[in-house]
């Protein structure tokens, strides 16, 4: 899997990728001002946070605007989904199962069989009738903004070239994503 991914739709294509430069990131929280501060009204504080600096970032592009973002954050056995984003001409079931897609390849690719989320019960709805996820039993929701937030998880399938410490070397150096992608100074062979 290469950081990006075309999901060629006619005239409309939907492009993810996994955020490896800076204008990228400048586009996630883009996103996120658009989505929570303006259309939800949240603080920015919430939107942009402290645990921004120490995740994976994903963003989605129509052609060259961006229009969607998430962000993956990395646990001892598991991944959490956090701070997903889609502006209002994007937010279809289509384009959410597209995203999702990408982001459980990379999660499985890096050897993760387990990823969570928390939601709205709402929202819970959707992230288990569209992409397969189950409530957490027995674990209470915790409440943001006066609101609850429950847990999700998902189980992964992990694919024959997950990256593990039998990968070789050149592997582990290569930019987020782009495992099958020599780096730009990897001697050949």
């Amino acid at each position: 899997m290469s950081a990006a991914l075309d999901a060629g739709m006619g005239n409309n294509s939907l492009r993810f990728q996994v955020v490896t430069k800076m204008d990228q990131l400048v586009h996630v929280f883009a996103i996120r001002a658009i989505c929570y501060m303006e259309d939800a009204g949240m603080p920015a504080d919430h939107s942009i946070d402290g645990n921004d600096l120490q995740a994976t970032h994903i963003v989605a592009y129509s052609a060259d605007e961006p229009v969607g973002a998430l962000r993956i954050r990395w646990f001892k056995d598991f991944a959490k989904i956090e701070r997903s984003a889609f502006r209002r001409s994007h937010r279809n079931p289509r384009y959410l199962r597209l995203a999702a897609q990408f982001v459980f390849n990379h999660i499985a690719r890096k050897g993760y069989r387990l990823v969570v989320t928390h939601a709205e019960p709402q929202y819970a709805e959707v992230w288990k009738r569209i992409l397969g996820f189950e409530q957490a039993p027995d674990k209470p929701a915790a409440n943001y903004f006066g609101k609850p937030f429950v847990e999700l998880f998902k189980e992964l399938p992990i694919p024959e070239n997950a990256i593990t410490l039998d990968s070789s070397v050149a592997v582990l150096y290569r930019t987020e994503g782009e495992w099958d992608v020599p780096a730009k100074y990897e001697a050949p062979g």
